[in-house]
């Protein structure tokens, strides 16, 4: 008998170390709210497409009557691309002919040269180029750069094959110097060519990674998430591999670190409530923001993101969902529509009662990054957004999400995450 008062007491306890577990429906009541959730945001989306007579065709630029004329590239062919190297050579060879010397007319990708644009909820490059002229001082090394960036693609669209940035970097070391050089080059020619930079073969190494309720095909081979073990399968660099994505999930949850991730593929998350979990591992790549596209359009899944309480991390979601200013140019094929900030929210840290102690001060340049944020026209469009960040800096609090695991290593998924699809609490 003293036995089971003992059981019964400790079991007690633990209820008590969690939170608002006590507060928690079944797993099976909380499905159902979801799942009539999703039932009501597709109608409510047809609804809205039924009422428009373009409800076939998502909203492009040339729909809308902007003042200012914008710069978008597509995908293009080897072939083509070849072709607009070859096109772009030939005017300089012209030119040097006719002894004017040369350069490059670069579309500038300057913060000014940007604009976010509502209908769209995207950031897009202004049409405003700046020339790159061999014989100035200040230019002839960055118009050499790109000479020497554009023989390499020309030679990569011959052979047919892919190569790593970091490859491209190694041809010249002596000329690039630094990778972020080279980088910062390549997107250039992209911009100037037109065309995706996955249209020029070169790729990123292979950073994201994804678990859970997804089946796709990896260059004709079936890739099932649920058994790639806890580390999950890496996303392809090269996005054309990838087809004939499968489901079964009701959400995909886009997470911002890679230990809230190892929780989650852990503790099978997915299986508990059926998901597709994906991470960057903190910055967004381009393989991983066009991975987590593909996945919204062709699964038609609405997609929750767990980033931490602090500017950076509500900085990682609008890279995800409006793009990012460095690759503006492409934010049609790289942004993500209607991302749900799930949490952790400022909010979050007094609702869940988050420890002070697991609470971190926001230096001032945390501050200035949050004051900063709240200018932007994408963070303006939302109220909520602006309520959450004016909250965390006026509390100059900030938190990451392992400060969950103050109240045990499995709160986030045992409690955090399923209160959250519960009261369906996202912005």
């Amino acid at each position: 008998m003293a036995d089971k008062k003992k059981r019964k007491r400790s079991k007690d306890d633990e209820t008590e170390e969690l939170p608002f577990k006590n507060i928690l429906e079944p797993d099976e009541a909380i499905l159902e709210l979801f799942k009539s959730y999703v039932s009501s945001s597709i109608k409510a989306a047809a609804g809205a497409g039924g009422a428009s007579s373009s409800s076939s065709k998502p909203l492009t630029l040339d729909d809308l009557s902007l003042s200012s004329s914008c710069r978008e590239v597509a995908d293009l062919s080897l072939s083509s691309v070849q072709t607009e190297i070859e096109t772009v050579i030939v005017q300089i060879a012209r030119s040097i002919l006719a002894g004017d010397g040369f350069s490059f007319s670069v579309p500038s990708r300057a913060a000014s040269n940007q604009l976010y644009v509502p209908e769209l909820d995207r950031i897009v490059l202004k049409d405003k180029s700046t020339l790159r002229p061999f014989a100035s001082v200040s230019s002839v090394r960055k118009t050499t750069i790109t000479t020497r960036i554009l023989a390499l693609i020309h030679q990569l669209c011959l052979s047919k094959i892919h190569v790593t940035k970091r490859d491209l970097f190694y041809t010249d070391v002596k000329l690039f110097q630094d990778q972020t050089q080279s980088d910062a080059v390549l997107d250039d020619v992209s911009c100037m060519l037109g065309c995706t930079r996955s249209s020029l073969n070169v790729i990123a190494a292979e950073k994201g990674v994804v678990v859970g309720r997804l089946i796709f095909s990896d260059n004709g081979d079936m890739i099932d998430c649920t058994k790639m073990g806890m580390g999950g399968k890496a996303i392809p660099p090269n996005i054309d591999r990838v087809g004939d994505m499968q489901s079964d999930a009701l959400f995909i949850l886009l997470v911002e670190k890679d230990a809230a991730y190892m929780r989650l593929a852990e503790d099978r998350f997915y299986n508990r409530f059926p998901c597709i979990i994906v991470t960057a591992k903190g910055q967004p790549d381009v393989a991983t923001r066009l991975f987590l596209r593909k996945m919204k359009m062709e699964l038609k899944l609405p997609v929750l993101a767990l980033v931490d309480s602090d500017p950076y991390g509500l900085k990682i979601l609008s890279v995800y969902g409006c793009g990012s200013k460095n690759m503006s140019y492409d934010s049609a094929n790289l942004t993500t529509p209607d991302i749900k900030w799930l949490g952790i929210r400022p909010s979050d840290l007094d609702k869940y009662k988050i420890p002070e102690q697991c609470r971190l001060p926001m230096t001032e340049q945390d501050i200035k990054t949050g004051k900063d944020m709240l200018e932007e026209d994408f963070v303006k469009k939302n109220p909520g957004w602006v309520e959450e960040l004016n909250l965390m800096v006026k509390s100059k609090q900030k938190a990451e999400i392992q400060a969950l695991s103050s109240f045990g290593f499995q709160y986030l998924s045992e409690v955090y995450l399923p209160l959250k699809l519960q009261q369906q609490d996202w912005l």
